[in-house]
């Protein structure tokens, strides 16, 4: 879902040759998810192999990974651990929310309407633990750092960008930053549009948030960002309080100087321990962020042997990794 406060925060619009050479540590799940949502055939079903198998995700961490690679970014990604308890009541609503669209996507089906099945089936997307296997496998074969969070993703993400071991957390939601991160990126694509809810292609470049101006800018320290964001809604406390928007939280938590307050006056359930996972989620100090070189045979048993991808294609792709390698080894030679 994530917490919806990106639109009072300051941003920035970058290139991503601004990013060259930057540590960014990806959600794993959320890209992939994007992947999977987006990347289909005209009637909506998934790109598959003659297995039936989903490569969709495949397809999306070849085509972009290995371009954002030629651009010249460190990425790692990050990928969930268990779910807390609380997230319980959002995994159900997500659930229902699939199972809708599911009765829907075959109503359509039925009635041959194309579009309506496109547009119904990304809401029926789920990432499977196979899937996220097959991606691990294929990103650390791209040479690319894969860590296992021991629960939320972002929250081992944004620990990872405090301790300095990345310069930003790669994601579209700003639940990273309400985990502490001091950097997000918005947008880590080379894509120029974006289609959105209303049909329309908008303008995208990636985009720059950090912890420190969008505090100051709003006039809060972090524990009142969390207090704002559980007003909000988030994941563990989905839609938050009815009728309060970001703007109207942030009126809130300026107001009023403590949380007790706060929520005497517009009570949430559990929000101590909601308050308590986002400052103290389990995280681990036990990953290494070691980039090599990519190795492509695995690439090609990966997507051409087990998948069917064209061989010429992942070729292709390979021989342009391969010259990206060749000009950083010849400019480290001159340091």
């Amino acid at each position: 879902m994530g917490v919806k406060l990106t639109e009072l925060l300051p941003i920035h619009h970058l290139k991503l040759e601004d990013l060259k050479g930057k540590k960014i540590a990806v959600d794993a799940p959320l890209m992939i998810y994007q992947f999977l949502s987006s990347i289909r055939q005209r009637d909506g079903t998934h790109l598959s192999d003659s297995h039936g198998n989903v490569t969709s995700h495949l397809v999306g961490i070849f085509s972009r990974v290995t371009n954002l690679i030629e651009k010249g970014l460190k990425l790692c990604f990050v990928f969930d651990g268990k779910a807390p308890k609380l997230k319980q009541l959002e995994r159900e609503k997500r659930f229902e929310r699939k199972e809708l669209a599911k009765g829907l996507y075959e109503k359509a089906k039925q009635e041959e309407d194309i579009e309506l099945m496109y547009k119904y089936s990304k809401q029926t997307t789920r990432f499977t633990p196979g899937m996220m296997e097959e991606s691990k496998r294929l990103i650390s074969a791209l040479g690319l750092p894969v860590v296992q969070a021991p629960s939320e993703a972002e929250a081992q993400a944004a620990f990872m960008c405090r301790n300095k071991d990345v310069w930003a957390v790669g994601t579209q939601d700003a639940d990273a930053i309400v985990f502490g991160a001091t950097r997000i990126l918005r947008n880590l694509t080379l894509s120029k549009k974006r289609l959105v809810a209303s049909g329309e292609y908008v303008e995208i470049s990636p985009e720059l948030i950090e912890l420190d101006e969008s505090l100051k800018e709003l006039k809060i320290n972090q524990d009142k960002m969390i207090s704002m964001a559980i007003l909000i809604g988030t994941d563990f406390n989905p839609g938050g309080v009815k009728g309060i928007g970001p703007k109207k939280a942030l009126e809130i938590v300026q107001k009023e100087k403590t949380d007790k307050e706060i929520f005497k006056k517009y009570p949430v359930q559990k929000w101590k321990e909601i308050k308590d996972l986002f400052k103290n989620i389990p995280t681990t100090k036990d990953y290494k962020l070691e980039w090599g070189k990519v190795d492509s045979e695995r690439i090609k048993k990966i997507l051409v042997d087990e998948h069917d991808f064209s061989l010429e294609r992942v070729e292709r792709t390979l021989k342009k990794l391969s010259k990206e390698n060749v000009k950083e080894k010849e400019l480290n030679n001159w340091f």
